[in-house]
């Protein structure tokens, strides 16, 4: 009878492991975008596809125009008028707690705005790369769980996870890792977005649009 408890208990902590997305067990997996109603958004999906167009653009070789349309592909397939399940908006996927770090309140308008959003994820990534600017700086070049660290790869993955959670990942060597509700960890945008060039990206505090 100790012995089938046992291997139940086994059985259980390892399907919690799976389920969880713990890759071993000296790592801890924190989940991060999870429902929000600050991040939700009212705009129905007939006013989205009766309203909005669609823009497609080209991917452009590794420079931040190729950097910023291989996110907003993964993100929403390049779409400005994109709503996702939990509330996420626009090309780029914002939440909206973080457009009205830039004084945008009005979801509808900056769905219906290709300019805005673009500006808004070039303040993003300024702000990112201000906050994560030392980290940078020791980070680049290094390998964490076999990738090697760029820093478009980081301001990737500080759009996906947010600045402060890929601060305590690459201080951490790896061993603090983030997934987000739909499962997309820190480590996929290290890695696929790698090597682009950002320099175009200036580290700022406070940007304004």
């Amino acid at each position: 009878m100790k012995k089938k408890l046992l291997k139940l208990s086994v059985i259980v902590v390892l399907l919690y492991n799976i389920t969880t997305g713990f890759s071993s067990w000296n790592r801890t997996v924190v989940k991060y975008n999870l429902p929000d109603t600050n991040a939700i958004t009212t705009v129905s999906q007939e006013e989205i596809q009766t309203t909005f167009k669609t823009y497609n653009f080209p991917f452009v070789g590794r420079s931040y125009i190729g950097f910023k349309e291989a996110i907003a592909f993964k993100e929403s397939q390049g779409k400005y008028y994109r709503v996702n399940t939990l509330g996420y908006l626009g090309k780029y996927q914002f939440g909206k707690s973080t457009l009205k770090r830039f004084k945008i309140y009005n979801t509808i308008e900056f769905l219906k705005d290709p300019s805005l959003q673009e500006d808004a994820f070039l303040a993003l990534c300024s702000v990112n790369k201000w906050i994560l600017i030392r980290d940078i700086k020791r980070s680049v070049g290094k390998r964490i769980n076999g990738i090697k660290i760029t820093e478009s790869g980081i301001l990737a993955a500080a759009h996906l996870a947010g600045a402060g959670n890929v601060k305590k990942y690459l201080r951490s060597n790896g061993t603090v890792s983030f997934s987000d509700a739909y499962g997309t960890n820190i480590e996929y945008y290290l890695k696929k977005f790698a090597g682009f060039d950002t320099s175009f990206v200036e580290a700022n505090r406070k940007p304004v649009l």
